[in-house]
């Protein structure tokens, strides 16, 4: 892990993702890419070309000193840290950036949810998970001492979840990370017999790493729903971090049936990475 970006707007939800990056950035010497998004006006784009320029030369020139302010944090002290801002705000564009610059993981910040408001459903985080190829690690606590030494990968082991299981795995073999995976049966029709789950999992290995060596790994947990049953085994062997695959654009984790990859996102007290199938 050499680069860390990390979107900023000055919520003090996206400097718990700040301290989250600089905790990672110590621990693996990377570098954390702090990303503002200035967004213009309409009345700012409507005005006359001299009046805009120098609208948006002023605004350009305040984002800058706020952010630098932002950014004077004792906990960024020895981290390697390069503040850039982006003109329009368009959630795509993070993934672009990211991209330019060899990104290996986007951190972002979330409060979850708190009874009244769930953060997943039409937020700027749901659209930077909905948009990026690259990793995407949601924290919600504002002093999480992250670390990925136990690992909870959600899957139904079907073919599309081999992508995103091997880029998760890439990225957890470079720090000594126990990786548990978790398949979780559902009564009524959407149950499978041992015979049947065992089948899929072994192909799913068999295509993914040709080998067979991570069957021990594989816990299948029956629950009510697939969020409860992931929460409750993560909870149960005390794992640091859960790890989700999504479908981008086409809405979140497919085996998860509609807002239940959200569900989880939304109500887990652990960080949730997701990678994107």
């Amino acid at each position: 892990m050499k680069k860390i970006i990390v979107p900023i707007d000055f919520s003090y939800h996206s400097e718990y993702a700040l301290k989250t990056a600089a905790k990672l950035a110590k621990k693996y010497n990377a570098e954390v890419l702090a990303l503002h998004m200035l967004e213009m006006s309409d009345l700012m784009l409507t005005a006359s070309e001299g009046l805009q320029y120098q609208k948006a030369n002023f605004f350009i020139q305040l984002s800058e000193k706020k952010f630098n302010e932002f950014l004077n944090k004792d906990y960024l002290e020895g981290v390697k840290t390069t503040p850039i801002i982006k003109h329009f705000k368009v959630f795509s564009e993070i993934d672009d950036v990211a991209k330019k610059h060899h990104v290996d993981l986007i951190v972002m910040g979330s409060h979850g949810t708190n009874g009244f408001k769930e953060y997943f459903v039409g937020s700027n985080t749901e659209r930077v998970v909905r948009n990026s190829d690259i990793p995407v690690l949601v924290v919600k606590n504002k002093e999480t001492d992250i670390n990925f030494e136990t690992v909870v990968f959600a899957s139904d082991f079907s073919e599309e979840s081999i992508k995103p299981y091997l880029n998760a795995s890439k990225m957890f073999d470079k720090t000594n990370t126990k990786m548990y995976f978790v398949y979780v049966n559902l009564p009524n029709e959407r149950f499978r017999s041992s015979m049947e789950i065992e089948k899929k999992v072994v192909n799913f290995f068999t295509k993914a790493d040709r080998n067979l060596d991570k069957l021990n790994d594989v816990h299948y947990v029956s629950d009510y729903t697939v969020e409860d049953g992931i929460l409750n085994f993560s909870l149960k062997i005390g794992a640091d971090i859960i790890a989700i695959p999504t479908h981008g654009k086409k809405g979140l984790a497919h085996f998860f049936s509609g807002s239940i990859g959200e569900d989880v996102a939304n109500h887990a007290t652990l960080p949730v990475m997701t990678f994107k199938i």
